[in-house]
């Protein structure tokens, strides 16, 4: 009965939100929290943005430095002004872990500020060609890797999101990833399947761009129909194949054509990987021996 609490659980928050009465809905979505997303394991897929990480290199690199007070032109710091903030200066918001928004390609459809809230939490399937790309490091997930995945666990859920495993981020952070011509991908006849056919809500993938195509076909035909996608997803060999929810956020930046997304898969108690709530220090949060402090080698704060 546990392992089935946390696939279960998105069907029990849309039921309680479908009560008549706010009352009615709130105890709830209490009890969907206490039985399911309590004792679950939370995996986070998201790389952490540098300065260094790949990035294509027609965008070139971003900066971080120190926040300047405007009236004096100096950083703000600890000992004067009780306080440090940081200056991003992002050549792109097509960095790191990313969700991209249909306008990327086609500005007739949505831009990062435009997509729904309902996008927050969706089931999750996780398939894997890491022991194809192991073979042949430009394969791309096909239909025939779909309907046998589906064998093993069923029919891919409508509205789901589904997450293309190939273990090309194990290499992350190395920035000669950005400059590969070919790489795992998804082919074109699988995302028109997993969406014309099993109505996904997007899918997502490891490397940095959809396939290794010279038009780049796969993403061309996703953003010129509507629809979204995840690229840069990290831990995905974390991932059970199914019985996850994955939690979507991302900035809401007005007229933004890709998002620097955090991905969190939400996984059953059983689950090998992932932490529990209360396994770390939340509230308050933990307290480091070394300070963050700012590195002119690395240029970014670090411990």
């Amino acid at each position: 009965m546990r392992r089935s609490l946390i696939a279960a659980a998105l069907a029990a928050l849309l039921a309680a939100a479908a009560a008549p009465t706010a009352h009615a809905a709130s105890p709830g979505l209490r009890q969907t929290y206490d039985d399911a997303l309590k004792g679950a394991r939370y995996v986070d897929l998201t790389h952490t943005i540098t300065p260094t990480i790949p990035v294509w290199a027609g965008f070139g690199p971003s900066q971080f430095a120190a926040s300047l007070n405007p009236s004096t032109g100096n950083p703000y710091t600890y000992e004067n002004d009780g306080f440090e903030a940081t200056r991003y200066t992002l050549a792109t918001d097509q960095l790191g872990t990313q969700l991209d928004p249909p306008a990327h390609w086609a500005p007739e459809y949505a831009g990062i500020d435009e997509l729904p809230a309902t996008l927050a939490v969706r089931p999750l399937a996780l398939i894997s060609t890491a022991a194809q790309n192991r073979k042949d490091f430009n394969y791309a997930l096909k239909v025939s890797d779909i309907r046998k995945w589906e064998i093993q666990h069923g029919r891919i859920p409508a509205g789901s999101v589904v997450f293309v495993r190939s273990d090309w981020s194990k290499r992350w952070p190395d920035p000669n990833l950005a400059k590969l011509t070919k790489f795992p991908g998804v082919s074109l006849k699988a995302l028109e399947f997993l969406h014309l056919q099993r109505h996904i809500l997007f899918h997502g993938h490891e490397p940095l761009d959809t396939d290794s195509t010279p038009t780049l076909e796969g993403e061309s035909w996703l953003m010129h129909h509507g629809y979204a996608q995840a690229e840069g997803v990290a831990n995905l060999d974390q991932v059970p194949a199914t019985g996850c929810l994955v939690d979507i956020g991302y900035p809401k930046f007005g007229g933004g054509l890709g998002g620097y997304a955090r991905y969190i898969a939400i996984c059953p108690p059983g689950a090998k990987h992932g932490q529990r709530i209360g396994q770390v220090p939340e509230a308050p949060l933990r307290k480091f021996a070394t300070p963050l402090h700012w590195n002119a080698a690395n240029t970014m704060r670090v411990r």
